[in-house]
């Protein structure tokens, strides 16, 4: 079973992503923060990851930036997800390694979407 990280600091989020990955056939784990998500990186490599963009502690871009650097890092798809409709945080985070990002709120048919652009549905 391919598996799923979703990076949020929002529990909410985390709780409504996971309903909808696990509903799409994704094993799912979760990590608070950027810091969180890397040592659950070093341990098992996910498949995919949710990433959300503004977070304490470790932001989205910190942490896209030190995934790609651990081995298998360039492994995951990564969907930034943001609740900013700005084209320069978009590029800012296509080109630190993102595949693909998905704005706040989104919902099954949008995930879905967003996972056939980058080959995982």
């Amino acid at each position: 079973m391919r598996t799923f990280l979703i990076v949020d600091d929002s529990a909410v989020i985390r709780k409504v992503a996971r309903r909808i990955i696990e509903g799409l056939g994704f094993r799912v784990a979760e990590a608070e923060d950027g810091r969180q998500a890397v040592e659950q990186c070093r341990s098992a490599m996910p498949d995919a990851i949710l990433l959300d963009w503004n977070m304490p502690h470790m932001d989205g871009y910190d942490f896209l930036r030190a995934l790609r650097r651990l081995p298998e890092g360039s492994h995951p798809k990564v969907l930034f997800c943001t609740i900013e409709n700005d084209v320069a945080s978009i590029a800012r985070a296509l080109h630190a390694g993102a595949d693909e990002y998905i704005m706040k709120p989104f919902d099954k048919d949008i995930m879905t979407a967003k996972l056939q652009a980058v080959g995982l549905a």
